[in-house]
């Protein structure tokens, strides 16, 4: 593990990272997702790939690396994409889960992999609904302590700044954003995915031109079971 400052909006982010297979010559960059760390990826990739350097990072604000503001998703890529300039990364392919696909397509990179990636907006159920406006009501009463018991479950244990960066991203629509996407896209997702569904999947496939499909039996970490698969897939895909 290693750590190296970006300076972002006059503020300084402490990036902790590792890098695998330091001698190859094209970057496979990893992205987890919300709530989640480099140690996690890591753990499911790291025996495969091994044609290339893989760089696993902590995004702001997870694992070890640092975050004091709030932030949005184009914020992360900003700060991502000056890390990997200190690392004279061309990142040739990133793979990024969830929140990390949404940085991933920002950061425009020749092969992007999306594994259940979130940015398509989705119907809030009656029961969520509910909530916000509840939160919402308290929030106008000045019982802001009380809108705590509304939170989702991803942002549990969160400081407040990171409680501001969770409800900044989570309502981004990055519909227009898939379909600017002009590179390659190899697009993973897990049929029972309750987080993201397979309906946004499959909604991000018709919005980016050259991207392909798959998915698995399996939950919004369903690439945990099928990691063998999905390194073939992305080894044969990427170009």
């Amino acid at each position: 593990m290693a750590i190296k400052t970006v300076k972002y909006l006059d503020k300084s982010f402490d990036i902790s990272y590792e890098i695998l297979n330091s001698n190859k010559t094209q970057d496979i960059v990893f992205l987890h997702g919300w709530a989640c760390n480099k140690e996690f990826m890591k753990k499911v990739f790291h025996k495969y790939l091994d044609n290339f350097r893989h760089i696993y990072i902590d995004l702001p604000g997870f694992g070890k690396s640092s975050n004091d503001c709030a932030l949005n998703t184009f914020d992360y890529s900003k700060i991502i994409k000056s890390f990997l300039s200190k690392l004279n990364s061309t990142f040739h392919t990133i793979i990024g889960h969830s929140f990390g696909g949404k940085i991933a397509v920002l950061l425009n990179p020749k092969n992007l992999v999306l594994l259940s990636s979130a940015g398509i907006l989705e119907d809030k159920s009656l029961c969520v609904r509910t909530q916000i406006i509840l939160a919402k009501s308290f929030n106008t009463l000045g019982l802001n302590r009380l809108t705590s018991i509304f939170r989702s479950s991803d942002v549990n244990n969160m400081s407040e700044v990171m409680y501001q960066t969770f409800k900044n991203i989570v309502n981004e629509d990055f519909k227009s954003i898939f379909e600017n996407f002009i590179n390659n896209a190899l697009i993973f997702w897990g049929t029972d995915d309750t987080a993201t569904s397979i309906e946004s999947g499959k909604t991000i496939n018709s919005l980016i031109k050259h991207s392909t499909f798959t998915s698995y039996k399996g939950d919004h970490f369903f690439f945990c079971k099928n990691v063998e698969d999905i390194s073939r897939r992305i080894e044969n895909g990427i170009l």
